[in-house]
């Protein structure tokens, strides 16, 4: 056995090395670092919207929801991350308010993103695409088909994104496995497409479709062009401001530059070469940087007033990579068909108090059959309905 003696010189030499690390970290990352996520519980936010509009909660009681897709039936399902389950949000009174959550499927593995493609729910999962259907109208999944479930292991980012093209094929967004490195799996910071599984018990023809967005969280659909646009959350460690945060959108066969180069001209400071931003594409819009942009949704409703037709909507999650917190509001970005008239403009804000505390963070984004937009917010539970009431 050792002695005494030989324990304590161990135990300081412990603690001479994680002193030496904590040194380190603050040194190169802690000047960076908020802690407003981790700040407040999460509870019923104060929030701010533009004159004319008002918000309400729609639910409660959800523990880490995410993404949330209306379905044919007109009810808002969402993918309650933290209780490994997709719930159904049913309003059969209209009153703007969730009668109750209804299971529709459960032992998920934090379901992130949903989808409903000819007849059945497609969902994120770390590892791929589950399948869900419900065959005898009940209410309930009971057809669950496990598409793909080989992107492990998650590495840095674990959400999965799926969303289907016009033409009926199936995309699918990876983040990256770390802040900027060489990925081994090509699949990894990019878009991959897939042949419609529609019937099929597995995902075929599967193919990178774009390359380096590192961490591509929100996809969505251009209504009138059937492009494919993307929310990416730049790297970290690069300052307070740079890189900004993106929207793309998503080409066949285009780069856009993760780990060497961001936002289509800053060269990466660790792994850029001088011409490390030739060819890669720009974005169609930027933001301030560590906001992390997660759900977006294109505005297709007719309740809200004619100028917001058509324009762009991002949840911003918020960051931890800022020495002043930015973020946990939800942005407009307003559209001429598909190019920018102007700069991305708060329209939802509050979740962020001015003490730094954070009563919610925004994820998931959809409109309703009401013409109302509906937001997911992980850090409280809650999905709120922003509807508008003034005059038009």
């Amino acid at each position: 056995m050792m002695n005494r003696k030989v324990i304590l010189t161990l135990l300081l030499i412990f603690l001479i090395v994680g002193i030496a690390a904590v040194i380190v970290v603050y040194l190169t990352v802690g000047r960076q670092v908020n802690l407003a996520g981790f700040r407040g519980s999460g509870s019923e936010a104060s929030l701010q919207v533009p004159t004319g509009f008002q918000v309400e909660i729609f639910a409660s009681g959800l523990t880490g929801p995410r993404f949330i897709y209306f379905g044919p039936d007109g009810v808002l399902y969402v993918a309650d991350r933290g209780n490994d389950r997709i719930v159904a949000l049913p309003d059969a009174d209209g009153n703007g308010r969730a009668d109750q959550v209804q299971l529709f499927a459960d032992q998920l593995d934090s379901p992130h993103s949903l989808v409903y493609h000819e007849g059945a729910w497609y969902v994120g999962v770390p590892a791929g695409v589950v399948r869900l259907a419900d065959t005898d109208g009940d209410g309930v999944a009971d057809q669950r088909t496990t598409l793909i479930d080989s992107y492990t292991p998650p590495g840095q980012h674990s959400t999965r994104t799926v969303e289907f093209l016009p033409d009926g094929r199936m995309v699918l967004a990876a983040g990256s496995t770390c802040n900027v490195c060489e990925e081994a799996d090509p699949r990894r910071a990019a878009v991959t497409i897939y042949d419609s599984p529609v019937g099929q018990n597995t995902a075929t023809g599967e193919r990178v479709l774009a390359t380096g967005l590192r961490n591509a969280v929100g996809l969505a659909v251009q209504p009138q062009t059937g492009e494919l646009w993307a929310s990416n959350n730049g790297r970290d460690l690069m300052g307070d401001d740079t890189p900004p945060e993106t929207i793309y959108i998503v080409r066949d066969g285009a780069h856009y530059g993760w780990p060497t180069c961001h936002n289509g001209n800053i060269i990466d400071p660790d792994m850029g070469q001088p011409d490390a931003c030739a060819g890669v594409e720009p974005p169609v819009a930027e933001m301030q940087a560590h906001m992390a942009p997660l759900g977006i949704t294109f505005y297709t409703g007719d309740a809200f007033p004619a100028v917001y037709q058509g324009d762009l909507f991002i949840a911003l999650h918020g960051s931890w990579n800022r020495r002043e917190a930015v973020g946990y509001k939800v942005m407009r970005l307003p559209l001429d068909g598909r190019t920018p008239t102007g700069p991305a403009e708060d329209f939802v804000t509050g979740w962020l108090r001015e003490d730094g505390t954070v009563d919610g963070r925004p994820v998931g984004l959809a409109v309703g059959p009401d013409g109302a937009l509906y937001v997911s917010d992980d850090k409280g539970g809650f999905i709120y309905r922003i509807f508008y009431t003034g005059e038009r």
